[in-house]
């Protein structure tokens, strides 16, 4: 008989972490379903809508002008952020239940490895989903173009897509802190786990409220890419398949050294050659226009940017250099090994040779002497 597993009290702690995914979606549909009665649809849009909307007229085709909507970053923006960190919560339960667990049961992976390898398939979808977004968005507002980063400043006029794009960043980077409970993570990991996550939010808030989105979305599209291609490695290697994530690697390296070097780049060209050049009577600080273009503010930008790059990449040369420590010693453990092997194998080779010369000496002697040596 198989013992039934206790169902824990209902409110308790292991009650909400067991079933926090059900909870949340069930807040959420309360959200949802009042969008359908008139009472509070007003309120529920205030959640699930995106707000801060104008019209603007604009040239469609050659003498074609059209209202279009545009979106712009305010304070309703913050029941908006909630409303899809919950969705950000029920979809990382999810990809959890339906995808990693089943594939960790196939890969019979340990405690650690088991939560390295969820923490990366997180990732990797999440980035995965960013950079299609964020490629097609590129394409869509035509920011292929380097000068497209600063002209025009302030960016206040987003499009749909561009504005949903910096609220979900936003959400899920705020959903981890949730998930350090859910997930019952150690208290040991919860710095490393807390420090990007507000780095992430830091850095994402700061480009929407001060509109250098433009310059954020490059810059998290090319962070994006180095780091999918991070996990992707993670997780073939926790898999086994070690012959294609040790090239992966090598370009994954190879990535990330470019993406820091691309973001110091783009930074500097935007916030000290490009946002400068706007006249003198246009940067100043504008706070209902929406204008932040003031040397100060620029200033600190271009410091804060090239000082993450920096930290991330002096992080990066000492993982570089700590792998390369760990692997000296299984080298030298390696050639200590060889090198007893090689030491027993001439002994044994001069044991052989001294036997036979030994017996060659007896063979020479006469008959007789021969007797008394084996009589002996």
């Amino acid at each position: 008989m198989k013992k039934k597993t206790k169902t824990p009290p209902v409110l308790s702690h292991e009650f909400v972490i067991q079933n926090h995914a059900d909870i949340v979606a069930c807040l959420a549909m309360v959200f949802v379903v009042g969008l359908m009665f008139q009472v509070s649809t007003p309120l529920a849009s205030v959640f699930i809508v995106m707000h801060h909307n104008t019209t603007a007229p604009v040239e469609v085709q050659p003498g074609v002008i059209q209202d279009l909507t545009f979106y712009t970053a305010g304070l309703k923006d913050i029941p908006a952020v909630f409303f899809y960190l919950l969705i950000s919560v029920v979809m990382h339960a999810i990809i959890q239940e339906y995808l990693l667990d089943k594939v960790n049961k196939k890969l019979h992976l340990s405690k650690v490895k088991y939560g390295k390898f969820n923490e990366s398939g997180q990732l990797l979808a999440f980035y995965l989903v960013s950079l299609v977004w964020g490629g097609d968005l590129l394409l869509r507002e035509n920011i292929l173009n380097v000068a497209s980063l600063w002209e025009g400043y302030p960016h206040n006029n987003m499009t749909f897509l561009f504005k949903f794009f910096f609220i979900i960043q936003i959400s899920y980077w705020l959903h981890i802190f949730p998930e350090l409970y859910f997930q019952k993570v150690k208290k040991e990991e919860m710095p490393a786990k807390i420090q990007y996550a507000v780095l992430y939010l830091a850095f994402i808030g700061a480009s929407y409220v001060f509109r250098f989105t433009r310059l954020s979305l490059v810059l998290l599209v090319i962070h994006y890419l180095a780091e999918a291609v991070f996990h992707l490695c993670r997780l073939l290697a926790y898999a086994e398949k070690t012959s294609i994530s040790s090239k992966l690697f090598k370009l994954g390296d190879l990535l990330f050294v470019l993406a820091r070097l691309s973001s110091v780049i783009l930074a500097v060209l935007t916030f000290w050659f490009g946002l400068s050049k706007v006249p003198a009577e246009q940067q100043v600080l504008d706070i209902p226009a929406g204008n932040f273009n003031t040397g100060l503010l620029r200033l600190n930008s271009l410091v804060a940017v090239c000082l993450l790059q920096a930290w991330l990449m002096w992080n990066w040369i000492m993982f570089q250099v700590k792998r390369m420590r760990e692997a000296k010693p299984t080298t030298s453990s390696s050639s200590s090994s060889a090198s007893k092997t090689r030491k027993t194998e001439q002994e044994k080779a001069k044991a052989r040779k001294l036997r036979k010369e030994q017996d060659d000496r007896e063979s020479d002697l006469p008959e007789v002497d021969q007797d008394a040596k084996k009589s002996k």
